[in-house]
């Protein structure tokens, strides 16, 4: 669901940014398994991806090498830190920067998010997804643990769903944050308003069409997107 709603977002964003057709070099910051880089990938962009766990480098790598050779020619894996992007690349190099689902592992973000700036292009796009740290109440709320959903009303510190301790972003700091770097907001969306409480692992829902419709449809509509589980937010390089 996350990752479906997320690349049809980032999807609208480029279309509405670059011209029709333009192949754009994409640099996707803590990739995962790859699933939004073998994406842009699929749709003609050069993409290079940075992940720094050595296991979802390999699984990342499994996938990529099934793809066919025109797809897998236009995918770069990088093993290494998002911190640590000036070192392997020029400022300016790319045209969208994406770093989906990292800030919530990283206690100061700032210094990452100043060096994901300067990676873009005048009129670069960031993609940032991020836990909606004023929402945090929401998910033990509903389900009905009222002690943590207390707890989490002036916090930005939760435990995952690894049972990691990490942090969540308001959306009022990360305004602030993305002008002060050079790539102010540009539009925002929640994501996983209706679904949050979802097990991992649950079954497809035979309309799941008429699902993400809904989901789409809050991501994008106050008030519905400001309780979302995560933010996606969209800033644009000055």
């Amino acid at each position: 669901m996350r990752q479906e709603l997320v690349a049809r977002q980032v999807e609208e964003q480029i279309t509405g940014r670059f011209p029709v057709g333009q192949r754009l070099r994409v640099l996707d910051v803590g990739m995962g398994q790859g699933t939004q880089a073998l994406r842009l990938a699929r749709a003609g962009h050069q993409v290079t991806g940075v992940e720094q766990d050595a296991k979802m480098l390999s699984v990342a790598r499994a996938a990529l090498a099934g793809e066919p050779e025109g797809i897998r020619g236009r995918v770069k894996l990088v093993e290494g830190d998002g911190r640590d992007t000036g070192v392997h690349f020029l400022p300016g190099s790319f045209d969208v920067v994406l770093c989906h689902g990292v800030l919530m592992y990283v206690e100061e973000p700032d210094a990452l998010l100043a060096g994901l700036a300067r990676m873009l292009a005048p009129g670069g796009l960031l993609s940032l997804l991020v836990r909606n740290g004023d929402a945090l109440a929401m998910r033990p709320g509903l389900a009905g643990d009222w002690q943590g959903a207390l707890g989490a009303f002036d916090s930005v510190s939760y435990t995952n769903r690894l049972g990691l301790d990490v942090r969540a972003d308001r959306l009022e700091t990360l305004t602030a944050t993305l002008a002060g770097i050079g790539a102010p907001l540009h539009t925002w969306y929640g994501v996983r308003v209706f679904t949050d409480l979802a097990p991992d692992g649950a079954e497809v829902p035979a309309d799941l069409e008429s699902l993400l419709a809904a989901e789409e449809r809050a991501g994008r509509t106050d008030p519905y997107r400001r309780v979302a589980a995560l933010l996606h937010l969209c800033g644009v390089r000055g």
